[in-house]
This record gives structure tokens, C-alpha cells and sequence, in this order.
């Protein structure tokens, strides 16, 4: 089974913050394939489907049986949360079947940036993840935010809206997003890499 996990915050006052835009991106894969993410598990919202397997598959192969997490503790505590889903749900193999999908303060706005593993680059829900499942070795989908360009805290730029521009443009980087989810888990990793890695500028 592959798990897929959107960071953010849980409540309205956090909805269309920067630092929600990892469950936004799940939100719109779970629409766009027709997963419900109505059930209350796992400290989470969860939805569980199906999905194709890629072209070259056999096809005796079953559809992928994906799960998808957005985590309703506070981010700092996000590792709770997919621990739980891990424990209580049929993954064979963390370091293949885990997607966290979070934002990144280091990336220009709207560049998508694939990776099978790594650091935390100072995110704290990827610090908790790593921290209570006991392994950093997964792959993470990061979607840029940027820096702010005027003088402001890291903290209080991630809990702002986008600007009416960025939002806009989220219009097409979340669906981009959410297609590159899907790669992901049809694909693989490595190839979804060289597709998306490459010219994911937002304005591109």
C-alpha cells in the first residue's frame, strides 16, 4: 500500500496559509481521482482508492491501493499522526511507499522539486515524521513557497495567505502538483524526478 501525506495545519485559520499547501496539493489529488477524504483516522483526515498501474505494467497486475493522510494535529506534530497510519495500515516498505508532500521556504514560488529522501531543511513536520517513525529515508514531494522579500520571520511568513497573485497562480501549480503525485506513485521516484524537477518554474 502507498501512504500519501499533505502537511499543514488543522482549522480554518489555517486553510489558505502557505504552509498548508502540502494538503491543499493532496485535497486536489484526492478530488481528481474520486478518493473521499471523509474518514477520521489516525489524528487525520484519510481517503483511501485506487489506482492504475502505469502503461509497461502487467496486466495482472492489481491497481495501486493507496492512502492518503492529511494530518489534523498541529504541524510541529505531524510524525504522530502518519506513525499511527503506519502502524494501522498494510505498508510493506517505508522508503518506497511513504510520499510526504510539503512546503519549502527554499524553492522560488511554485517550483516543484521531487526527492527519495534527505534532511529536513528545517521544516518541523518533516523533523517530527523522521523523528517518530525513526527514519528520514522516504520520499518527499516539496512545493516552493519562497522567502519573504520584505523583513519578516520565517514563522509568521509561512502562516500568511498567499498574495492574490500567487494565488492565481496556484490555479495551475496545484493541479501540476497533484499530477506529479500521481507520477510518483504510477512511476516511480527517479523518473517523476527528471520530469519535474526540470521546468517547474511557476511561469514556465
Amino acid at each position: 500500500m502507498k501512504i500519501v501525506v499533505g502537511l499543514g495545519n488543522p482549522g480554518a485559520r489555517y486553510a489558505a496559509t502557505r504552509h498548508n499547501v502540502g494538503a491543499r496539493i493532496v485535497d486536489r489529488f484526492a478530488l481528481e481521482r474520486g478518493i473521499l477524504m471523509t474518514d477520521r483516522r489516525f489524528n487525520s483526515r484519510f481517503g483511501r482508492g485506487r489506482l492504475p498501474r502505469g502503461a509497461g505494467e502487467s496486466p495482472e497486475q492489481p491497481d495501486l491501493d493507496v492512502g492518503l493522510l492529511v494530518p489534523e494535529t498541529s504541524m510541529n506534530r505531524s510524525g504522530e499522526a502518519v506513525a499511527e497510519a503506519l502502524r494501522g495500515l498494510p505498508v510493506e516498505a517505508v522508503h518506497e511507499d511513504l510520499l510526504v508532500v510539503v512546503d519549502d521556504l527554499d524553492l522560488p514560488f511554485g517550483r516543484l522539486r521531487i526527492r527519495p529522501q534527505g534532511g529536513s531543511a528545517g521544516h518541523r513536520g518533516l523533523e517530527d515524521i523522521a523523528e517518530r517513525i525513526g527514519t528520514s529515508e522516504f520520499p518527499r514531494l516539496r512545493f516552493g513557497i519562497g522567502r519573504p522579500e520584505v523583513e519578516i520571520s520565517a514563522v509568521d511568513w509561512v502562516l500568511e495567505s498567499f498574495s492574490e497573485a500567487e494565488d492565481v497562480a496556484l490555479q495551475e501549480r496545484i493541479p501540476l502538483a497533484a499530477e506529479a503525485v500521481a507520477a510518483i506513485l504510477i512511476d516511480g521516484v527517479v523518473p517523476s524526478m527528471n520530469r519535474y524537477n526540470r521546468g517547474s518554474d511557476a511561469g514556465e
